[in-house]
């Protein structure tokens, strides 16, 4: 029976507009026409754009082939599948890390060890390779871990229980090669957490409370490993001593290596982006989140005044997560912001006054050769501080300059005179909220910040009575280039704690993505580019922490209260991992080609 005339392109082209990507896929199947029809670009710009629901001012990535590409890398490739869950932990799981190749990476939990896993296992596997009990050291739990450069050493931060139940952290330093303990460095307050600078050199910090609410965090460079050199060079230096005022401390400090930035790893059309967001805002539509189911001290002095602060009960710190206080201390906690509460509002006034006045006079100016430099490489310590409050809410940023990269010198640093007692910041950025966590970008251009959000216009009049804090968390973005905020719209993610049971939940980036942890026990994964939500990752309890493997995006871990790891990874590398090997080709069938192929060849010549 003779087939009828085909369609023509215009009017399938048309009808596919109004099928959805998965039937689209399927009618191209059928003949020729239909599949030339369906990989059409007209076609998929348009899927593209109605499927994942992005304003079309927005351009496509600019590492994009094609709009079919695209939609099937958004689809097709985001780490969604859950294909393991590690149990070797006993307790809350609070951060996990990768090693810079992405062989290894290491995860701290509330039972106090700290694991490492092998992801390079030939069936595809995740399995533990060692365990490390800090209990040992007096610890409570370890929080935090980072590789060094050359994934040969690794840090690891935790809480440290001391004399009187101390709130004081301490950093140890685990080599890699036969899984010894090399040093160990105090740290304080523990939510400092702590970073490598360089290959062999690492950054911890500690605290001396000037009044009620004043304080000086202190920076401090240490040497990794002490080695016969180390007999006539300093393992320690100060890198920094700045002034805290109203009960606010330095946290969270890690290290971004800026190259000049000349290739950036994602460009950004923040113009776009904002020109959509303005038109949305003009016609009364707020988009909603959409989510896409795809299957040490100065001094001697100063250790005395330590010493004497111990003695007496150290103050701990007013804003910390309740299960990651030392044992004793959330009584102390409560009445110790109590107290600070009931200070005469003249008392705190006149603190304060004091503060500014001393933080003016006796802060030494910025070095104008920090600004300097234009095309050259920078290295930035970053931190979250706060000058209106306890809680965190800004972001403090400090170049370190060459000859501060080592321990060689003097220990306190830089000659200063008796009047320049603090270091000033090169750059302070507002968040206007709590802020809840942080991650670079994998060339160290962007920096983004888990936020949770004052309400707008709020004027913060007790320093101990931050502002009430949203349950939405916002992530945005600041370009390390320009240093300023370029936009603020990832949302999805939610917490529910308040201001003084609110903890860190540690987010990571990878090229294309950046994922995050959520108290709704589910991590979420956004694209950089188009700011959309892709994918919510589904856990029993609290999500802590997420990272993306350096060697492969399409692999991510996270990590719960629900004390397990799970490992994710994309459809695709699911499809692959599942298929069956191709046998190979046969050694005689490949002769008898060859064979075949040189008789031929014999023919055409002439040959008999």
């Amino acid at each position: 029976m003779a087939s009828g005339p085909a369609l023509p392109d215009s009017l399938v082209l048309e009808i596919f507009l109004h099928l959805p990507h998965e039937a689209v896929l399927k009618a191209g199947l059928a003949c020729r026409q239909w599949l030339a029809v369906s990989r059409d670009e007209f076609l998929w710009r348009e899927l593209f754009y109605n499927y994942y629901r992005i304003p079309r001012s927005v351009p496509r990535h600019p590492a994009a082939v094609s709009w079919y590409r695209e939609f099937k890398r958004l689809f097709d490739c985001i780490p969604c599948v859950e294909v393991q869950t590690l149990k070797e932990h006993h307790d809350q799981v609070l951060h996990l890390a990768f090693s810079h190749r992405g062989h290894r990476f290491s995860s701290c939990s509330k039972d106090c060890t700290v694991k490492l896993w092998d992801t390079e296992r030939p069936d595809g596997s995740i399995a533990l390779v060692h365990s490390s009990s800090m209990r040992q050291f007096n610890w409570g739990y370890t929080q935090f871990s980072q590789f060094n450069a050359d994934d040969s050493l690794l840090l690891v931060s935790g809480v440290y229980l001391g004399p009187h139940h101390s709130s004081s952290g301490e950093i140890a330093v685990i080599s890699l090669e036969n899984y010894t303990l090399l040093s160990r460095v105090r740290n304080k307050p523990y939510d400092v957490f702590g970073c490598w600078l360089n290959e062999t050199h690492l950054i911890s910090g500690n605290l001396h409370w000037i009044g009620d609410m004043t304080s000086c965090s202190v920076l401090w460079l240490n040497k990794a490993f002490q080695d016969v050199e180390s007999e006539n060079v300093n393992v320690v230096k100060r890198l920094f001593k700045i002034q805290n005022i109203n009960a606010s401390t330095i946290r969270t400090v890690m290290v971004a290596h800026c190259r000049r930035h000349d290739s950036p790893d994602l460009l950004l059309d923040y113009e776009a982006q904002s020109q959509a967001r303005e038109q949305e805002e003009r016609s009364g539509q707020r988009r909603q989140p959409l989510f896409f189911d795809l299957g040490g001290s100065d001094s001697e002095e100063e250790d005395e005044e330590e010493e004497e602060c111990e003695e007496e009960g150290e103050r701990p710190h007013p804003s910390h997560r309740p299960y990651l206080q030392a044992p004793g201390l959330s009584e102390r906690l409560g009445h110790m912001i109590q107290g600070r509460r009931s200070m005469a509002a003249g008392d705190r006034e006149i603190e304060a006054r004091v503060a500014q006045i001393m933080g003016k006079t006796r802060t030494r100016p910025p070095d104008p050769t920090s600004a300097s430099g234009e095309g050259e490489d920078k290295t930035y310590l970053l931190f979250t501080t706060g000058s209106l409050t306890y809680s965190p809410h800004q972001i403090g940023i400090k170049r370190i300059m060459p000859d501060q990269m080592t321990t060689c010198g003097p220990v306190l640093g830089k000659e200063r005179s008796s009047e320049e007692f603090f270091d000033s910041l090169d750059h302070v950025i507002d968040i206007h909220g709590h802020i809840i966590g942080m991650g670079l970008s994998p060339d160290h251009r962007y920096l983004y910040v888990n936020s949770r959000a004052w309400p707008a216009g709020c004027v913060i009049s007790d320093p101990m009575s931050p502002p009430p804090i949203a349950e939405e968390i916002d992530l945005h973005v600041i370009d390390l280039k320009s240093l300023r905020e370029e936009r603020r719209s990832l949302r999805a993610h939610r917490a529910f704690t308040p201001n003084d049971e609110c903890f860190f939940i540690f987010l990571d980036v990878s090229r294309d993505f950046v994922a995050s942890g959520a108290e709704d026990k589910h991590g979420y994964i956004w694209d950089r580019h188009y700011n959309i939500c892709l994918a919510r990752l589904q856990h029993d309890d609290v999500v802590n922490s997420v990272a993306f493997s350096p060697a492969d995006q399409e692999l991510l871990l996270s990590a719960s209260d629900d004390s397990t790891i799970k490992v994710w990874r994309s459809p695709r590398m699911v499809r692959l991992a599942r298929a069956p090997p191709r046998p190979p080709r046969s050694r005689s069938l490949l002769y008898s080609l060859l064979g075949r192929r040189s008789a031929n060849s014999a023919n055409l010549n002439g040959k008999p």
